[in-house]
This record gives structure tokens, C-alpha cells and sequence, in this order.
């Protein structure tokens, strides 16, 4: 499990830690402390005179681009955190220290196989931005296009590779040694982290999702997404449109062009949830540093979003049990609650209900005692999980994804607009959701996509039961039958064959005419071929001579 290398790379990071006076991170996690007499070895640390927040920015950035993804995704919680060290973490999300421009003018060269100048009429060697995994530059492409290129860092894979390895190897050890390893599945956490950080690391991937999610917001008013130019992408490299627009994070900036900044918050909420429940296919890397607002009409202000590396998907049971359980919460429906996670599987089918709904209704009724605009989505989701750990519910990997964009859209959202009430802005996008999901027009979509097969199998019919009248007929029947039954079903199987053919074209009518409105077309069209197919179904119904 412990290599000697993620032995030593334990040491270098509690070297590290210990340098910055920030070695209370180890030894409040119980399951390490085994390693203290680690402590002996390594150096004094440094004069802890130094802010709190700066050492720990600092020490993060030593650490490399896992231990920074981490301080970006905390960032984006100043409910959470003493303003100092929000400050300083927030400095992680665009103002890493660069590598040099002469690395970025290799990079290209190689990955082009020609100069940079062949490529771009202009290449500002000064980077914009940097951040864990890569830099931004900004250019102009031959036809005059303004573009931002994105490249990664170089040797960023094996920095991650090796500490992806240390992770696991922790993981190891909670696993078999932490009371609660085994229903919080510190394992497979770690492998959906791997996943998502190693496919960050190809950026024709990010290109991809860029293009999707520029696909299911095209002529949105609330959010653009730039243009990819794929003729220039690499896996290393990434040109796509420049934009334009206020950083989100700096608010003084928005209110003196006069931007409405509950509508701007509002619309971040709508943005997530539509991304999440109508889409399946949402930005979980949405921190500060890579958002920005387009206020042209300052009444209307429209969010702009860049580094779409990171993006989550949710299965079907998951979508709904999500969705199941903030309606629920707000109804204060604590049965639905608790039956929700037993159909989900997520808890044993053996848990008593009743029990299970006790718990939930202690944790939430005091969350009620607030106004709704005060209560914390990200905070009632954990709350919920929580309570279901006591009845040994596991942690679901593919959640934490989604768990960690809340966690930051609700930090984002409340920072911008302190009084910003989620459940009015998530409300109807869940209601309209779940209609979508149960209500009829479900099912009316659930017939038309399973049209084909109705048709296929209504042109079947005759031939099937004409081969079982033949076999009948014959003798060849597996079933025992008399004379009297044989003599019986010759005599009704032609008037059979007649019900079958008005059966099988009343319902291929009403289907068709249910699709017919459905997709818009002429209403009376539809009506008209409903009330046929109805008239020969019923012609066609069986009878019981």
C-alpha cells in the first residue's frame, strides 16, 4: 500500500506543513497519528509572526495542484471563513506563480510542429493568468480573432499522478483503521477525484464540454459561453474566444456599472439547477477566478464562464433522489424523506422508517427557525447525509462532484447577495422538473420514444398469432386440447383475425395521434385520428363468444 515513494512524498508534505506552522493538520486526524514521530525529524517551524491565511496559501502552492484545487474550492465560502484567510486563498484561483514564457513558446512549438508565429499573428508571451494545472496567454489568430490559449504545466501529470498515489494510500489506511472508512468509502472518493483531475489534465476534453455547454445555453440570457476553435487545439493546448467582462469577485466594480446584483445572483442559482436537472451536464469548477459578467445592459447582466475541465454528470436515480429530497425538505415531508433513501438504496432496506424519519424531522424542524433566504442548501444536504450515516448509509462518490459546486454556486451567490433566498430561485426549476419526470407529458414522451418498437411489434402480432392458429390447427401445440376446444378456436379464427387488424390499427391511430399533437402539429389532425383509432379499438376489442 505504501510505496517508498508516497512514503517519502508523506514526509516532504509534513515537512512542508511543519515549515509553515501548520502541523495541527496532522495531528487532529486521528488516523495519522501514528506518524508524529515524523515530527522529531524534520526542521523547526518557520516565524508563524506571518498571517494564518498567507501561510497557508503558501504552504498550498508548495504543495502543488492538488493541495491548491483544494484551497480554491474553500475559497468560495466567506460565510465559512475568517475574512483574512478567504482573502488569501482566493489568490489561488488565477494568481499562482507562472512558469516562464519561454516553456509556454516550447510547448506550442512542439505541439504544432512548427513556430508559434505560423500559428498566432500575435502571442502575448506575458501570462493573464495561472493557475494549478495551467497558464493563460493571450493572442490574436491570423484573421484578426482576439483568443486566450490556454496551455498546461509542464510535468503538471506526474505531480498529480504522485500525489494521487499518497491520497490512495491514506485512503488505505482510513479504510481499515477509521471506525467510519467503511461507510464513508474513502477508496472509491479518492478514484472519482483521480478520475476528475486526470481527465482536467486533457484539454481537448475541456474544449468538448465547452462546446456542449456553450450548445445547451445557445441565445441564453443569463450566461455565454465562448467559442472553441478546434483547428488549434491540442491536448496540451486549448485557443478559444476571448471575452470580456468584470471578474465576479470584484464587486465594486459591478455596482459602479450600475449592475443588478440580486438578478445577477438569482440567475447563478437558475444556472446551476437548470445545469444539473434540465441538462445533466453542469460546470463543477466554478470558483471566482473563472466566471465573469458581461454588463452591456447592467439590468440584465449576463454571466460569461471559462475552464470547463471539470464538469458532472448525475444517473437518473440520482437526479430524482436529489430533487425528491430538497422538495421534501421544504414541504417539511420528513416521510417522503426518509423512504426516498431507503428506495435509493443509499440506506439498508432493513432500516425501520419510522425511525429514520424521527431522525431527519430532529435535524431539520430547527433549520426552520430561519428565514428562508438564511437557510443553506449545501448545509441541508449535509445535514441530511449526515443523519442517514447514523443508518449506515454510504458516501456516494459520483455526489461529491455536485456536493462541492453547490457548496461554491451557494458561497458565490450569498456573497454577492447576502439576502439571496435560493429555494424561490430552485423551487419552480425542481417542481417543472419532476413534472417533466411523473406528470403526463412523461409518459406522453415515453410513448413517443417507444413508438418504433409498438410499431414493430404491432406489424409482428399477426404473424405470430397466425403461426400459433396454424400450430393449433395442426396438432403441434405444446398445450393438451379436445376436440370441442379444437372445433371452437377454428370457428373463431377468423373473426379473431378481423378483431386483431381493427385492434392493432385503432392503436397504431391513437398513438399517432397522440404524437401528432405532441409535436406540435395540426391539433384537429391529432384529435381526429384519436377519436379513430378509439372507434376501431373498441370494434376491435376481444369478446367473450
Amino acid at each position: 500500500m505504501w510505496s517508498k515513494k508516497s512514503i517519502l512524498r508523506m514526509i516532504g508534505i509534513q515537512r512542508v506543513l511543519v515549515r509553515y506552522g501548520l502541523q495541527d493538520m496532522i495531528t487532529t486526524i486521528h488516523f495519522l497519528r501514528p506518524l508524529r514521530f515524523i515530527f522529531y525529524l524534520l526542521p523547526k517551524a518557520r516565524d508563524v509572526s506571518e498571517p494564518l491565511g498567507k501561510r497557508i496559501r503558501l504552504a498550498l502552492i508548495e504543495l502543488g495542484p492538488i493541495f491548491v484545487k483544494f484551497g480554491q474550492a474553500i475559497s468560495t465560502r466567506r460565510d465559512l471563513l475568517p475574512p483574512d484567510i478567504a482573502d488569501e486563498l482566493a489568490m489561488l484561483q488565477d494568481r499562482v506563480p507562472p512558469f516562464p514564457a519561454n516553456e509556454a513558446i516550447d510547448i506550442l512549438d512542439r505541439a504544432y510542429g512548427q513556430p508559434v508565429h505560423n500559428i498566432f499573428a500575435r502571442f502575448d508571451e506575458e501570462p493573464f493568468a495561472a493557475a494549478s494545472i495551467a497558464q493563460i496567454h493571450t493572442a490574436k489568430l491570423h484573421d484578426g480573432t482576439e483568443v486566450i490559449v490556454k496551455l498546461l504545466r509542464p510535468g503538471v501529470r506526474k505531480l498529480i499522478e504522485r500525489d494521487i498515489e499518497v491520497l490512495y494510500a491514506l485512503a488505505g489506511l482510513a479504510d481499515r483503521y477509521w471506525n467510519l472508512g467503511k461507510r464513508l468509502r474513502p477508496l472509491e472518493v479518492v478514484a472519482e477525484y483521480e478520475k476528475t483531475i486526470i481527465n482536467e489534465l486533457d484539454l481537448m476534453r475541456e474544449a468538448a464540454n465547452t462546446a456542449q455547454l456553450k450548445r445547451n445555453f445557445e441565445d441564453s440570457e443569463m450566461l455565454y459561453v465562448p467559442e472553441v476553435y478546434f483547428d488549434h487545439c491540442k491536448p496540451q493546448v486549448l485557443v478559444q474566444e476571448r471575452i470580456y467582462g468584470v471578474p465576479i469577485s470584484d464587486l465594486e466594480a459591478l455596482r459602479t456599472a450600475g449592475t443588478n446584483i440580486q438578478v445577477l445572483a438569482e440567475n447563478g442559482v437558475e444556472i446551476f439547477f437548470t445545469q444539473v436537472f434540465h441538462h445533466n451536464f453542469f460546470h463543477a469548477d466554478m470558483h471566482p477566478g473563472n466566471i465573469f459578467v458581461i454588463v452591456d445592459n447592467p439590468e440584465k447582466p449576463l454571466y460569461a464562464a471559462v475552464d470547463f475541465g471539470i464538469v458532472g454528470t448525475l444517473s437518473p436515480l440520482d437526479q430524482k433522489y436529489l430533487a425528491g429530497n430538497f422538495l421534501a425538505f421544504f414541504d417539511r415531508d420528513y416521510h417522503r424523506i426518509a423512504k426516498l433513501h431507503i428506495d435509493s438504496g443509499w440506506v439498508p432496506t432493513e432500516t425501520r422508517i419510522d425511525e429514520l424519519e424521527s431522525a431527519v424531522r430532529s435535524v431539520c424542524e430547527p433549520i426552520f427557525n430561519k428565514p428562508l433566504s438564511q437557510i443553506s442548501f449545501a448545509q441541508v444536504m449535509l445535514r441530511l447525509f449526515d443523519t442517514a450515516r447514523q443508518f449506515n448509509m454510504e458516501i456516494q462518490p459520483q455526489l461529491i462532484l455536485l456536493q462541492k459546486t453547490l457548496f461554491n454556486i451557494e458561497g458565490l451567490g450569498r456573497e454577492l447577495y447576502p439576502e439571496l433566498d435560493l429555494w424561490k430561485t430552485a423551487h419552480p426549476i425542481l417542481r417543472r422538473w419532476m413534472a417533466d419526470q411523473i406528470g403526463p407529458s412523461a409518459t406522453i414522451a415515453k410513448i413517443r420514444d417507444d413508438l418504433p418498437q409498438i410499431s414493430e411489434a404491432m406489424q409482428a402480432l399477426p404473424s405470430i398469432v397466425r403461426f400459433m392458429t396454424e400450430q393449433i390447427s395442426q396438432n403441434k401445440s405444446p398445450f393438451v386440447l379436445t376436440s370441442i376446444e379444437l372445433a371452437k378456436i377454428r370457428s373463431q379464427s377468423k373473426k379473431q383475425q378481423k378483431q386483431r387488424y381493427l385492434l392493432a390499427i385503432g392503436v397504431t391511430a391513437f398513438l399517432s395521434g397522440i404524437v401528432v399533437i405532441t409535436l406540435g402539429a395540426t391539433s384537429l389532425a391529432g384529435w381526429l385520428l384519436i377519436g379513430a383509432g378509439t372507434i376501431a379499438a373498441i370494434a376491435g376489442r376481444p369478446t367473450d363468444d
